[in-house]
């Protein structure tokens, strides 16, 4: 891929252009990794098995778009992505995904350990194909240590890794994340080792072999909470909603349930201010663990005097941060979200009727920044103009296919 000077000079070149990616990840973590670096120029080139593609094609709310294999489970991190159709457990795949990688800078996989080396894929392999290649495996709990070989998906990690058992209440149990967190956690994590790699190799000349495991990525989230325990001894309390402190809770509402998070002393002394009981401020946070069950029960009693939209007006007003609990349909109406185009809807995508969104990146860039170009490929749908790329003829594919190879 070639940029010109003058569209460089205008700011319109994003951090990854000219940088290739071969995707051969699968579900969530590992494809919203390299669709994160799509979203940045990056020439994402998603591989899957033509007889048994990516599962997330198979996955979501529409249940038509499944049967097509386009799934919002898989919609929902393609974007930007070309798709080429390899079988790699025939010879002649793996020899086009060898011919693929030379031309690459990036190799993402996230099979279980040892079953790209157990293909002539890994890393030592590639590697002499391509030395400055970076090749990055991500797995649910590493390629070394005594559970390298399981297999888990992000709730069963959120319970490897304690983040289960903090939450819910004494009485209800453990309850998981319901969105899948860790998954996006290791795929954002991915995407920085991923650009942190390539500014090395700018550095260095030398590729690298990035190993990437959920469960870290897990223990990662609960950093605060593990050093306290280290330090103390002390495991965390399952609390529910709420938290040490009164003033950072959820609470009911004429209407519903909101949630105050005056978290620190300035917060808390606005906060009480605000309703009108200053004498409630305390000057340290000893103070307020002491006094939790008296400021909760006072907050209870005032909260449920007006509705949660008033109160979340109100109390932001007085720099107190407040929020009432938004259920996803209202959250997505919020004219914040609007404003900051974190989602990107299409329409008449690939014979698709209606409409569908996606979520973008998280963040914007004052020029160059991340943008998405194109919908989700269907499987192989650039498998043929991708084989021209690495140099074969119209012959060569069809005998590929044939064979059943692509």
């Amino acid at each position: 891929m070639t940029v010109s000077t003058e569209d460089s000079l205008k700011g319109t070149l994003r951090p990854f252009e000219g940088i290739r990616i071969v995707d051969a990840t699968h579900v969530l973590a590992g494809p919203f990794a390299a669709y994160q670096m799509a979203l940045l120029g990056a020439d994402v080139i998603k591989v899957e098995d033509p007889n048994d593609p990516d599962q997330s094609r198979d996955g979501g709310a529409d249940l038509a778009l499944n049967e097509q294999g386009m799934g919002m489970q898989f919609m929902g991190q393609a974007c930007n992505k070309r798709s080429l159709a390899l079988d790699l457990k025939t010879e002649d795949g793996r020899a086009v995904f060898k011919r693929l990688v030379a031309t690459a800078d990036i190799l993402v996989e996230n099979y279980r350990p040892g079953a790209f080396e157990a293909l002539g894929l890994g890393y030592e392999a590639m590697r002499e194909i391509k030395p400055r290649l970076i090749y990055c495996s991500m797995s649910a709990f590493g390629q070394h240590g005594p559970r390298r070989t399981q297999t888990a998906y992000d709730s069963v990690v959120q319970a490897a890794c304690g983040i289960m058992s903090m939450n819910g209440t004494p009485q209800t149990g453990p309850f998981r994340i319901a969105a899948p967190t860790l998954d996006y956690a290791t795929g954002t994590m991915a995407a920085f080792a991923l650009a942190s790699a390539l500014f090395q190799r700018q550095r260095t000349g030398l590729g690298q072999h990035i190993d990437l495991a959920m469960l870290d990525v897990g223990l990662m989230l609960e950093g605060v909470v593990i050093s306290d325990y280290l330090r103390t001894g002390k495991a965390p309390r399952q609390m529910g909603n709420q938290t040490a402190h009164a003033t950072n809770a959820t609470y009911g509402t004429a209407t519903g349930l909101m949630i105050i998070g005056a978290t620190n002393l300035r917060q808390q002394k606005r906060l009480w201010n605000a309703l009108g009981r200053p004498e409630m401020a305390k000057t340290t946070n000893k103070e307020r663990l002491d006094d939790h069950a008296r400021e909760t029960a006072l907050l209870s009693e005032i909260l449920l005097t007006r509705p949660a939209e008033e109160w979340e007006v109100y109390l932001q007003s007085h720099r107190v941060p407040a929020s009432r609990i938004r259920t996803v349909p209202e959250a997505l109406a919020d004219p914040q979200l609007k404003a900051r185009g974190v989602i990107q809807e299409f329409e008449g995508v690939l014979g698709m009727s209606g409409k569908f969104g996606v979520t973008a990146a998280a963040f914007s860039f004052a020029h160059g920044g991340p943008r998405i170009d194109s919908a989700p490929p269907r499987v192989g749908q650039h498998t043929d103009a991708l084989l021209r790329e690495l140099g074969y003829s119209s012959a060569e594919t069809a005998r590929l296919r044939s064979a059943r190879a692509v």
